[in-house]
């Protein structure tokens, strides 16, 4: 079967939309209507006319275009395809937690539940992350959910003293600052980019540190003509496609590494077969309920407000 042609004929017969985070196979991308990191996904979600969202990413990122979109069906290929760093901040540890600090609010990373979201007064991407900190007064305190890594990045960029969640990604946590260092002596030419949710040490020896659509537009605006690239792999496609006379070389990962390479689990659990299947049978569909999802918009209307 030709799937991205079945795929197109469903598509315009249902009036749905495929959204595609920068991590999915590169297949997938090729046929999303929208390409983008959460920000840019979470965007396009708000202001969709489509009768069908089919979100080709990760659980979190479906369950964020449902709680924007009551009204509309929202499915996900694979409804088991989810989020190591979601899954480290559970939501009862994390109520308790917010319940010992009464005096701070939350800025959560969008890579988290939506009873987290919920639980928060501040979404952030890392796209915007700086400007959400930035946008609260410096005399209020803040806790910042649940990435670590991406927390402690902010506090040197924003000089705020946040209160941090102990969360990561798999992936992110995985890469090997002794293999990137070989990788550097046998490139030397080689840039290192990174994306904040990698720990302190690989953004230490990286020449540019920021998020998905940053480092894509880094490599496209830089004069350099190779990079050492340490997030998940899967932006490597759309990198190429951009640059296609540029050198990427994906970060490699420790040996000991809980995942076997630098791709996530989850993110590759998506397949054309499974997108093909869930719009032809208009599911798995996302379902939240409704207290739970009025809750979890307030504070992600706020970083749409000021994003």
């Amino acid at each position: 079967m030709n799937y991205a042609e079945e795929i197109k004929k469903l598509k315009k017969e249902k009036n749905a939309v495929i959204l595609a985070h920068y991590y999915q196979v590169g297949e997938i991308q090729d046929i999303a209507d929208y390409v983008g990191d959460s920000l840019g996904l979470s965007q396009q979600a708000a202001k969709t006319e489509a009768d069908i969202i089919v979100f080709a990413g990760v659980h979190f990122m479906a369950e964020t275009a449902k709680i924007l979109n009551p009204t509309k069906k929202v499915l996900l290929p694979d409804l088991e395809a989810g989020c190591s760093l979601a899954d480290s901040c559970p939501p009862a540890d994390f109520s308790a937690f917010k319940k010992l600090h009464p005096d701070h609010i939350v800025i959560s990373y969008i890579n988290c539940s939506a009873e987290i979201k919920a639980l928060s007064d501040i979404i952030c991407t890392s796209s915007n992350a700086k400007k959400m900190v930035e946008s609260v007064p410096p005399e209020q305190n803040i806790i910042f959910a649940p990435d670590k890594n991406l927390g402690r990045f902010l506090i040197k960029e924003t000089g705020r003293d946040m209160l941090l969640w102990d969360g990561a990604c798999i992936v992110h946590e995985s890469f090997s600052i002794d293999k990137i260092l070989e990788l550097k002596k046998q490139f030397p030419e080689a840039h290192i980019i990174a994306h904040p949710e990698s720990q302190e040490h690989i953004l230490k020896v990286s020449e540019y540190v920021g998020s998905t659509t940053g480092l894509l537009n880094y490599v496209k605006n830089s004069k350099e003509t190779t990079f050492i690239v340490a997030t998940e792999s899967g932006i490597l496609h759309q990198m190429q496609k951009e640059n296609p006379t540029k050198h990427l070389i994906a970060a490699p990962m420790d040996e000991d590494a809980t995942c076997a390479c630098n791709e996530c689990p989850y993110m590759k659990m998506n397949t054309m077969e499974k997108l093909y299947l869930c719009l032809l049978n208009e599911t798995p569909s996302i379902e939240i309920g409704e207290e739970l999802r009025k809750k979890a918009l307030v504070s992600i209307e706020r970083m749409l407000s000021l994003s």
